[in-house]
């Protein structure tokens, strides 16, 4: 039996894929490595292969055309035989005496005949030229090491909701709710982590530091540089976002609270880098977003937009927008998200 599937999305990522390879090979055959190479030009199908030949057991090599992170997302997700399921990007890594932990206590789900939702483990920054590295943990906010649901979750600090890193879903429930994200799109990992959410009943907390999230490349996603230039598709996801769920119907409290400081998260991304932008028509574009959330849910919106951060991003004229931008740079520096 496979106790989780690894999928690794890469594309042209010969020069640092081998290192999320190799942390993972740590669990054995319990684990599963999906490589998937989503049409790179480089020598990434080549590792891929040599990886499946020497581990025929654990890795698969996978190919396909270029569709983008999500579409490697989906591939990797459709293959998947494991018990649970968990993406690493192909420039960060996993730590191996985590992965150990992880595995024995998704083992006694397994022998227990227990099926847990979500497995939520604490992730690392990883980023060039820091010293300390911040590590993103939340044992003040979710119950440890026992079965819970989202009635007996705490509150979330802004630099504490739960990604992509932090996260590991049970793969039927995933594929059960039919999650598919869209192809040729950055930033879809915000999907992955929010549309399952009102469809996981239990949790369970891990209070160790599991994934490594690696930043300082120039060409990352999360570069500001490289999000401003991507703007339209950071606009896209969190429309996305919006019209999945009209979330008045969402039943437990807690979670429907979660989900709409989420998507304030999203709104704030999103309205910032318009903002930063200095173009006149992404300011445009990030009226027509607050726009679209008040003709979508009129109460989200309200609870949003006169909210702290709705606030802050919507402070009038061209000094307002010079206060939204500092309390941005102010927050980055805090939690060193890019």
């Amino acid at each position: 039996m496979k106790y989780i599937s690894f999928a690794i999305p890469c594309y042209n990522s010969e020069s640092y894929m081998e290192k999320a390879i190799c942390s993972i090979l740590a669990g054995g055959e319990d684990v599963e490595i999906i490589i998937v190479d989503d049409g790179s030009k480089d020598g990434t199908l080549e590792i891929s292969k040599k990886y499946e030949k020497e581990y025929p057991a654990i890795v698969k090599a996978v190919t396909k055309e270029n569709g983008g992170h999500g579409d490697a997302v989906n591939c990797g997700l459709q293959a998947a035989t494991g018990k649970y399921f968990k993406v690493v990007d192909s420039d960060d890594w996993v730590d191996k005496d985590a992965l150990l932990k992880i595995l024995e206590t998704i083992k006694k789900f397994a022998d227990a005949g227990t099926e847990v939702d979500m497995v939520i483990a604490n992730y690392v920054y990883e980023k060039v030229g820091m010293e300390n590295k911040k590590v993103i943990r939340y044992s003040n906010v979710l119950p440890q090491n026992q079965i819970f649901k989202w009635d007996d979750i705490g509150r979330f600090h802004l630099d504490q909701y739960i990604l992509m890193h932090s996260v590991i879903y049970r793969t039927e429930m995933l594929k059960l709710c039919q999650l598919k994200l869209p192809k040729h799109t950055f930033y879809v990992d915000n999907i992955y982590v929010y549309y399952p959410l009102p469809h996981v009943r239990t949790l369970y907390y891990m209070d160790v530091d599991f994934y490594r999230y690696f930043i300082g490349r120039e060409d990352q996603s999360v570069n500001e540089k490289v999000m401003i230039s991507r703007i339209d598709q950071q606009i896209f996801v969190t429309k996305t976002m919006i019209a999945m769920y009209e979330l008045k119907m969402i039943p437990s409290r807690k979670l429907r609270k979660y989900m709409i400081n989420y998507l304030a998260i999203m709104m704030t991304v999103s309205s910032i880098l318009c903002i930063r932008s200095k173009k006149q028509e992404n300011l445009d574009k990030k009226k027509e977003l607050w726009d679209y959330l008040k003709k979508k849910d009129y109460g989200t919106y309200f609870k949003i937009r006169y909210g702290i951060l709705g606030q802050t991003m919507n402070l009038p004229g061209k000094s307002g927008r010079k206060v939204s931008s500092l309390a941005y740079t102010v927050a980055r520096r805090l939690i060193g998200f890019n």
